[in-house]
């Protein structure tokens, strides 16, 4: 590895899901001027909005998607723009 590139600042930072109020600490170099008290102990903190707590993929919460359905109401819906000769050759076979 090459010398010198790598941030030699880690510490231990505070990571807060501002959607579950989950907190979890982790060694980052995030720079930060909020604290947060967590066991007694101040670290500095980073406020995300999503999470491996409140992401859909891991919490089991995904929207199953119909894409067939989708895929047929886009067929449908610019069907009427189709040229008159396309429609009369289909109706033939």
């Amino acid at each position: 590895m090459k010398k010198g590139i790598h941030p030699e600042n880690y510490r231990i930072v505070a990571f807060k899901d501002m959607s579950n109020e989950d907190v979890f600490l982790t060694k980052s170099t995030a720079d930060t001027r909020e604290t947060i008290e967590v066991d007694g102990v101040e670290y500095p903190l980073v406020k995300m909005e999503i999470s491996r707590s409140s992401h859909p993929f891991y919490t089991g919460k995904a929207k199953l998607i119909d894409t067939a359905g989708r895929i047929d109401k886009f067929k449908n819906k610019y069907d009427k723009f189709k040229k008159p000769a396309a429609k009369e050759a289909k109706a033939e076979e």
